[in-house]
């Protein structure tokens, strides 16, 4: 019996389901969880396409993904940001270290922390001040470390700006001694400008007595930078102290405009 065109036609379909029939079937990331793409809400499938995009070999295209995860803002988002922190590339791993921060602290913390040690300076850096943000205290001994010890200016002065935004008051005792020259790195006092400024800044920012005298000595020691006797004055008016009076009245009178403004400003916040 000759086959008519449209009997070939059949068998060709009929051999090609038998053909899909016997290939595996790969369901995707919603099916494996028992969710049909249906019933994703927009911000979970949204979450969904750059949880796919994290597994691309661009690291262009991961860096894009982790901050789109953290313009979400929900927790959600930050959890899938988490594989970020272990990125190969230096780029997304230093997004990822505020990517994270929608997480409860309890899971964001620990998570960050081991990051502090990373090999490459603007990943501690990032990282600090994102440990900064979490305000919590079980980040405190951990940036005090970085503080003390690490190589470059950059991260000690992310570690004291973070330790400011904790406001740990077990901090301030370290802080005003690097502020004057008592905490010594590998031998030596802390010379860096912006280092000084930012742990002056901190310990305006905790606000308490006893960083006052360090800030004291640092306002009346002529040999600092006017930027860092600046910094001081205003930490001074912060803390609001009444034994900061007489310092801050002569630095008022200095031949330094702006010293002298700071220092004006910072004596009419404290209450006679």
């Amino acid at each position: 019996m000759q086959r008519t065109p449209l009997n070939k036609a059949a068998t060709r379909l009929g051999s090609l389901v038998l053909l899909l029939a016997s290939q595996p079937v790969f369901a995707p990331h919603y099916a494996r969880t028992n969710q049909s793409p249906d019933t994703l809400t927009p911000v979970q499938r949204a979450i969904q396409t750059q949880r796919e995009r994290l597994s691309s070999s661009s690291d262009e295209e991961r860096r894009d993904a982790v901050m789109r995860l953290e313009a979400m803002h929900v927790a959600e988002a930050s959890r899938v940001a988490l594989t970020g922190l272990t990125d190969s590339s230096v780029m997304v791993r230093a997004v990822a270290a505020k990517a994270v921060l929608s997480l409860p602290v309890a899971e964001s913390v620990p998570a960050l922390l081991p990051l502090l040690n990373d090999k490459d300076e603007f990943v501690r850096r990032e990282v600090a001040y994102a440990l900064g943000l979490t305000s919590s205290k079980a980040a405190t001994a951990a940036l005090l470390e970085r503080l003390l010890s690490d190589k470059e200016d950059g991260v000690r002065a992310a570690a004291a700006v973070a330790l400011g935004r904790i406001a740990d008051e077990t901090s301030v005792v370290t802080l005003a001694t690097v502020l004057t020259g008592q905490a010594k790195r590998k031998g030596k006092q802390e010379k860096n400008e912006f280092v000084l400024r930012a742990v002056a800044a901190a310990l305006g920012r905790i606000g308490t007595s006893a960083g006052v005298p360090a800030l004291i000595a640092t306002l009346m020691n002529e040999k600092l930078s006017s930027d860092v006797r600046r910094e001081a004055a205003a930490a001074l008016g912060s803390i609001g102290d009444r034994s900061a009076i007489d310092a801050l009245s002569r630095a008022a009178t200095s031949s330094d405009p702006y010293l002298s403004h700071i220092a004006f400003e910072s004596l009419k916040k404290i209450p006679r």
